[in-house]
């Protein structure tokens, strides 16, 4: 009996049993390329100090992952839709492997990381004297100047990150419409909502873990394995480090790659989900059926499947709906995109936090609220069988609860770092200057300093100075991190002076308020993203269950297509740019050329990073109003034609 019943157990789970396999292996690709994101997005600050490049560029690089997917995205969508979609999201998936190989590159061919300093990173020289006229600060040996200057200033390997991102966004392109339409083809309708929290839960799975390998490899100096770690002379809170941001991307390359591997081996079609429990010789009739419908479409014609696409095209356009969608997609995926791109500079930044840090508290304090967020979204949709002008409503009012919350941020703000000549006087009056000169004081006017370096170091009296040189110091004891400064003419001279006026190397720390305000941010994060988390599945069906079947897959192209090309391309270049209006110093390259940005203005930076997003997203809840006025319209006209409906079919059957 068992061996009979085995084939049968098979064949009655013919459709849906493979349709949990692919629903197993797309969670898995959206992982995968989800994992990647976010440790890009983690690791932008490292590439902006590993190639001395302006936050502006660096969204020009984040950009050029939508440039890739945009490349594809409307054909891969339409077309993909008639062909083979697990075997092209399988090539999407080796294609996007292969981008995050690209972008690893740059690393193997540039050499070691030069850190600016006035003295050496890896010196171990004893007491050398700082401070005295026609000598500047301690500078790098000078062995050889010329061919350092030729190395750098010719050197543009983040061309290979820009070219690998482009290549990660053409992979990632197919994953997600085809997966998703895929999924609607051959699901129940009451199932959808939950497969599609399960894949918005994988979508913060991946996250989660992009940004706890981002943490990881970020407290890791970017030459690991080829430096001694102790004769690194800086240490991870210091604006200079760079962590090894090329070793995690390999690992992501890895996974993509092994992530397509499922997909290869799935059919082009599957019995529809609740079609299946029929009789052994149905179930097989059905299954001979898809594979014939395979065959004549194979012969389609690309100009057979192509002359539909102008009319889909103008189908999707005439749908108020669905356009009002995209509208509010573009203002709120450019809200967020440009927050999460810069976040773990503004926690850097405003609260004194080293990247490895601020990359493990916002993945820690938002991702698990986020995954359960959705998954409860999806479940609730499913259990209750929410409507879209419902759907619309609950995306509506939770979504605007979480923006009031939202301007709590601006409450939670750190005492600007006092550095002197740049955010205090050399007295101690606070001041904000983008004025170079102003570093220059009558304590150390005399010491012959250069203005360009940015070596800082702490005073006893808790003010920073941007060198040792620029704090009047005398002389040095020790080695590595443990260099101590002594005889600190300009320590000794501020208000706030102390009799032994000696310095060490590095900013001064926030204090314990910081910590304090910091830990509000980021409560006060952890339930917004919840309370948005909850609107995102209900929204996402009012985009779903706005299209016919057959504009599924071709129409979540389009959606994806317009998010990418006017939020996810311009919105962390704009972000960028304002951002680097707030640097109050900006680093020195090796031959004297402008650096990153060490030190930002955070006042004028909070007000920009905070105060942006918030304009973008408040005027997203008018065409929100708008689809809500047209849904509930449509719904009106529709129940007055289902109180039509009986008498008219009572008529026909007499």
């Amino acid at each position: 009996m068992r061996e009979d019943e085995k084939p049968r157990a098979e064949d009655k789970s013919c459709g849906i049993s493979r349709l949990k396999v692919f629903l197993l292996a797309l969670s898995l690709a959206f992982v995968g390329k989800t994992m990647s994101g976010a440790y890009m997005n983690s690791m932008y600050t490292q590439i902006e100090k590993q190639f001395n490049i302006p936050a502006s560029l660096v969204g020009i690089i984040n950009g050029s992952f939508e440039i890739g997917n945009l490349l594809l995205i409307a054909f891969v969508s339409y077309f993909g839709g008639r062909l083979h979609r697990p075997k092209i999201i399988a090539l999407g998936c080796t294609v996007l492997s292969f981008g995050c190989l690209l972008i690893s590159l740059p690393h193997f061919l540039i050499g070691r990381y030069y850190i600016e300093s006035s003295i050496s990173p890896l010196e171990n020289s004893s007491v050398m004297p700082l401070c005295f006229v026609n000598q500047s600060s301690f500078s790098l040996p000078t062995e050889e100047p010329s061919t350092e200057c030729v190395k750098e200033s010719g050197s543009l390997l983040w061309i290979f990150v820009m070219v690998g991102n482009i290549v990660r966004g053409m992979g990632e392109t197919p994953i997600m419409p085809l997966g998703i339409s895929y999924l609607e083809d051959f699901a129940k309708t009451e199932n959808s909502p939950f497969y599609q929290g399960c894949l918005h839960t994988a979508t913060i799975i991946g996250p989660f873990v992009g940004f706890l390998l981002a943490s990881f490899c970020a407290k890791l100096f970017v030459d690991v394995g080829s430096v001694d770690p102790g004769d690194v002379a800086i240490t991870a809170t210091d604006t200079r480090w760079v962590g090894a941001w090329w070793l995690g991307i390999l690992i992501c390359a890895a996974l993509n790659l092994l992530a397509g591997v499922p997909f290869w081996f799935l059919p082009k079609s599957l019995v529809k989900e609740g079609e299946t429990n029929e009789p052994e010789e149905t179930c097989k009739k059905r299954i001979v059926l898809l594979q014939e419908n395979e065959k004549k479409e194979a012969k389609e014609t690309m100009y057979e499947i192509a002359k539909d696409f102008i009319p889909f095209l103008k189908a999707l356009f005439r749908n108020p709906v669905y356009m009002l969608f995209i509208c509010i997609t573009v203002l709120q995926f450019s809200a967020f995109n440009g927050m999460i791109s810069f976040m773990p500079k503004y926690l850097e930044q405003q609260f004194g936090k080293s990247a490895s840090d601020a990359i493990f508290l916002i993945g820690v304090y938002n991702l698990p609220v986020i995954c359960v967020g959705y998954f409860f979204g999806g479940l609730f949709m499913k259990k209750f069988k929410i409507n879209i002008y419902q759907a619309a409503h609950i995306a509506f009012w939770v979504s605007l609860l979480e923006y009031l919350l939202y301007f709590a941020a601006y409450w939670t703000v750190c005492d600007t770092s006092p550095v002197a000549g740049l955010t205090v006087s050399y007295e101690g009056i606070e001041q904000v200057s983008y004025a170079e000169s102003t570093v220059l004081a009558g304590c150390n006017r005399d010491c012959d300093c250069t203005l360009k370096s940015w070596d800082p170091v702490c005073g006893k009296n808790g003010i920073t100075y941007v060198s040792p040189c620029l704090a009047g110091c005398k002389a040095s004891r020790g080695t590595g991190k443990s260099v101590a400064f002594e005889n600190c003419t300009c320590v000794a001279a501020s208000e706030f002076s102390y009799q032994n006026a000696s310095a060490i190397l590095g900013q001064c720390d926030r204090g314990e308020s910081c910590d304090k305000m910091l830990h509000y941010f980021l409560i006060l994060q952890l339930v917004c993203s919840f309370i948005f988390s909850l609107a995102a599945m209900p929204g996402y069906m009012v985009l779903i269950r706005s299209l016919k079947p057959e504009e599924k897959s071709f129409g979540v192209g389009i959606h994806e297509l317009a998010s990418r090309v006017f939020a996810g391309i311009p919105s962390p270049i704009y972000f960028g740019a304002l951002i680097d209006t707030t640097c109050l110093k900006w680093g020195t390259m090796t031959c004297g050329g402008e650096g990153a940005c060490r030190m930002y203005d955070i006042v004028t930076y909070r007000w920009l990073y905070l105060g942006l997003p918030a304009i973008l997203r408040g005027v997203s809840y008018f065409p929100c109003a708008l689809i809500l006025f047209i849904l509930k319209k449509k719904l009106k006209s529709e129940s007055k034609t289902l109180l039509n409906t009986p008498i008219e079919l009572q008529n026909k059957g007499q």
